[in-house]
């Protein structure tokens, strides 16, 4: 059975993440694990002091953790597994090491958290999980709300296909939620064509074709406004990005990119490391 694990720290984003997370588990038959990972907060002063047992704030954080599923049990009329984990320490490195024991079909992640900060992009933990986890992280923006997935459009920049390209979980992702593939090349005027590109597109095809899926090349000078704006016109329900190597990443996620990605589409971005 697939599982779906969702990190929370209860803020207004990440509930909205993890709401989304439950009605994507019941349309893919697959189990919820709600994560809290809970740090020590310390004053800083001449001597840090902390203001708070660790006891105290693993009860807190367990009944917490144990009120969001029981809401969740009676929102879902019991059609869902859902289980709930509390852990101390750092997110990132809590969230991989539950997650290899579990290997889940996909991290849940909101874009912000309960810092309160007003960021532009995603919280620093969302960050931090997208770069490292070897896991793919699906980010859910700031009132998403599931309707199914039935077009995911594949980000691809036509270089290095081979060695960049994770067919193997692009074609498990689409055989989930029985979706159509889009794939999308962001261009303008052909400043990234090269003598290359053509059979980088070939090999793509090949590696894909299987999956049938539809090519778009879009003509725009900026890449996440080229994809935003096809995605709301062609109902495209999440895009597929590959972090790190994959240069559409760092477009991507530059701030002002990725505030009308996040704050205007509403459209779930899909991590897949290569």
């Amino acid at each position: 059975m697939k599982t779906l694990i969702v990190p929370t720290d209860f803020s207004p984003v990440s509930l909205n993440a993890v709401n989304y997370a439950a009605e994507m588990a019941m349309s893919i038959d697959a189990s919820l694990i709600l994560l809290h990972v809970y740090q020590v907060p310390v004053t800083f002063t001449e001597v840090p002091v902390v203001n708070i047992s660790i006891e105290e704030l693993k009860r807190i954080s367990e009944e917490r953790i144990e009120e969001l599923k029981k809401g969740l049990e009676h929102v879902t009329s019991g059609k869902l597994k859902i289980y709930g984990e509390s852990r101390l320490g750092e997110v990132t490195d809590e969230i991989e090491t539950f997650a290899k024991k579990i290997n889940p079909f996909a991290i849940v992640m909101g874009t912000k958290g309960a810092s309160g900060l007003e960021r532009l992009f995603l919280g620093s933990n969302t960050l931090t999980a997208i770069r490292h986890l070897t896991f793919p992280v699906i980010v859910i923006p700031p009132g998403a709300v599931f309707s199914g997935i039935k077009k995911l459009g594949f980000a691809c920049d036509l270089n290095e296909v081979v060695e960049t390209t994770p067919s193997d979980q692009i074609h498990a992702v689409c055989k989930t939620f029985n979706a159509q593939l889009l794939v999308l090349n962001v261009d303008y005027n052909n400043r990234n064509f090269s003598p290359d590109t053509p059979e980088e597109s070939i090999l793509l095809h090949t590696m894909l074709e299987d999956l049938k899926p539809v090519y778009q090349y879009i003509d725009h000078p900026d890449v996440t406004e080229g994809i935003n704006k096809f995605a709301e016109t062609q109902g495209v329900n999440m895009i597929i990005t590959i972090p790190k190597k994959h240069k559409l990443l760092s477009g991507l996620f530059q701030k002002s990119h990725t505030r009308d990605l996040v704050f205007h589409a509403h459209i779930p971005i899909m991590c897949i490391h290569e």
